[in-house]
């Protein structure tokens, strides 16, 4: 099994003919997962080639979802237009919107999140890798050819990160890999993830990446505590930053002692996980936890 994206999910790319949605497509095809069609109002009623594919392009969400069944929309749109893109795959009803685009001010995905709310989209993102069930499907920009289908259900703020884990646990491999983004607002968060990997009978480790900044990791060990059952593993990006200072993504600053990558250490194992200092060693202490199972 997978969490949110599977085998049947029906995927349509708002942006799909600018640079970056033509080559992630054309990645994401590659991959398997099925595409079928693009949005872009200006280009609607035409279509475009990706090697042996050719793909409609829709006016709307809501054609593109009458017309080719999609529930679930990738977006490569520019920050300035991304909330009014979100906003449109919301009213339309699609059931899964990843928002792949960096630098979206922070009051627009706080509109767009808010006008989500108790509607049928999850939101992943806004400035986020996407999400893969490696094997069955790929929505975003995430790498499918450095893992494999496997036990392990992956949740992390940092794209990059997510990729060295994949690579590093590639002899396990994943159900799924939820890359939820970097700023200080997300749609999906570390506990929604969690809770759907604890659900999904086919993940039997988690493994959670945070980052210095805000509180999510702290909220999410206490949830885990709380409610997860299956054994969590961890990795709090920024043991060596500097205090008081924004370190990669938005959500990544410091007041105090508050928010540090040793204070989330230390909130995180108070909950039964285990964290590693490096990316490596919390491979490693997966692969232990795993091969003593």
């Amino acid at each position: 099994m997978a969490i949110f994206l599977d085998e049947h999910s029906r995927v349509i790319v708002q942006g799909m003919t600018g640079s970056e949605g033509t080559k992630h497509t054309r990645r994401m095809l590659a991959a398997g997962t099925r595409v079928v069609g693009g949005v872009n109002a200006r280009k609607a009623g035409t279509s475009a080639d990706f090697d042996d594919v050719t793909l409609p392009v829709f006016g709307t969400v809501a054609e593109a979802m009458a017309q080719t069944g999609a529930d679930v929309s990738v977006l490569f749109v520019p920050p300035a237009f991304t909330a009014d893109a979100v906003t449109e795959a919301v009213d339309a009803g699609i059931g899964l919107a990843v928002v792949i685009t960096e630098g979206v001010p922070v009051h627009d995905t706080a509109r767009f999140r808010a006008h989500a709310a108790g509607s049928p989209t999850r939101i992943i993102g806004p400035n986020c890798p996407g999400i893969i069930s490696p094997g069955k499907s790929n929505a975003g920009i995430i790498p499918a050819d450095i893992t494999k289908p496997g036990s392990i259900g992956l949740v992390s703020k940092s794209g990059t990160l997510t990729y060295q884990l994949m690579h590093e646990l590639k002899d396990f491999g994943f159900t799924t890999c939820v890359g939820i983004g970097g700023d200080p607002i997300v749609g999906t968060t570390h506990i929604d993830a969690i809770a759907a990997f604890e659900a999904d009978q086919d993940t039997e480790l988690i493994v959670v990446i945070g980052e210095i900044g805000g509180d999510a990791e702290e909220r999410a060990a206490e949830f885990v505590r709380d409610n997860v059952s299956k054994p969590v593993v961890g990795y709090v990006a920024g043991f060596t930053a500097p205090e008081g200072r924004t370190m990669g993504h938005a959500g990544a600053i410091v007041s105090g002692s508050s928010g540090t990558a040793e204070a989330k250490k230390r909130a995180m194992e108070a909950a039964g996980i285990r964290v590693g200092r490096t990316p490596s060693e919390t491979a490693a202490l997966a692969r232990a936890i795993l091969t003593a199972g």
